[in-house]
């Protein structure tokens, strides 16, 4: 005869662990902590990664939008307190130097236009003569070739209507981008000689006819290597006005033409 052993009374022989409650100050202090937590990366992240910014003007068209979010890297030039926000980390010389290349995107910040950061093309190294002769570009003394892509008509964002040529531009070491030039007779289409000088760049921006760059020697000018900030890479996203005309893909009124977009 055998005997049945009785279940015990209660969960059924299972040990389930009750969950605890919690107060309501405890749940507080816990989603401070995670927010902490997701600010100090995001701050290591801009600062010492990728820095996020966005694009105000059009000097940079078509290559940036206005409204284009962009990440910019500053490991590839290194650090100094320009590298950091508000200039927090007064640090002179620059950690783990870089040079920028022909053709780079790149931020930078002038302590002389109230510490402003401004995003142009490097298109004269420490060395190289600069000159613009009837819309065409001169790199120590031999002219850029450029090929005409296209005309476009577009709303700017200040809802002025533009007519510009789109060309294809090659700049020495084979670096290819796009450049706007609304007419090859502008202020600064014939400039002086520019000799850059060492530890200079000579920055210029792609919509031709309308960059304040350092053609303007007493506006810009040369751009110093201690005021580098980075390179920029990528899109990140963009609050382009799709009403502006332009070919970019805008489902929805959506620019989604412009997400995340390898920035040459």
């Amino acid at each position: 005869m055998t005997t049945k052993e009785k279940a015990p009374s209660g969960n059924g022989g299972e040990d389930k662990a009750e969950p605890k409650a919690r107060s309501g100050g405890s749940e507080a202090l816990m989603l401070l902590k995670d927010l902490a937590v997701i600010i100090l990366i995001y701050l290591l992240f801009t600062t010492f990664g990728w820095g996020s910014y966005h694009i105000p003007s059009s000097s940079m068209e078509p290559t940036l939008e206005v409204g284009d979010r962009i990440f910019v890297s500053k490991l590839v030039y290194g650090y100094n307190k320009y590298s950091f926000p508000f200039q927090v980390v007064p640090i002179e010389k620059r950690i783990f130097d870089g040079e920028p290349k022909r053709g780079d995107v790149v931020v930078f910040t002038l302590p002389y236009r109230n510490n402003t950061d401004f995003i142009k093309r490097v298109i004269g190294l420490p060395g190289d003569t600069v000159q613009m002769k009837g819309g065409r570009l001169y790199i120590n003394g031999t002219m850029v070739p450029r090929t005409l892509i296209r005309e476009v008509n577009y709303t700017d964002y200040q809802g002025t209507q533009r007519r510009v040529k789109e060309y294809e531009e090659t700049l020495p070491g084979g670096v290819k981008h796009r450049i706007y030039e609304q007419t090859d007779k502008g202020d600064m289409d014939t400039t002086m000689l520019y000799l850059v000088p060492e530890g200079t760049y000579f920055m210029m921006g792609d919509n031709r006819d309308n960059s304040m760059d350092s053609r303007y020697l007493t506006h810009m000018g040369f751009v110093k290597h201690q005021y580098l900030v980075g390179r920029a890479d990528i899109t990140s996203i963009s609050f382009y006005n799709c009403a502006e005309g332009k070919d970019i893909w805008c489902p929805l009124h959506i620019p989604l033409g412009r997400f995340f977009k390898r920035i040459h």
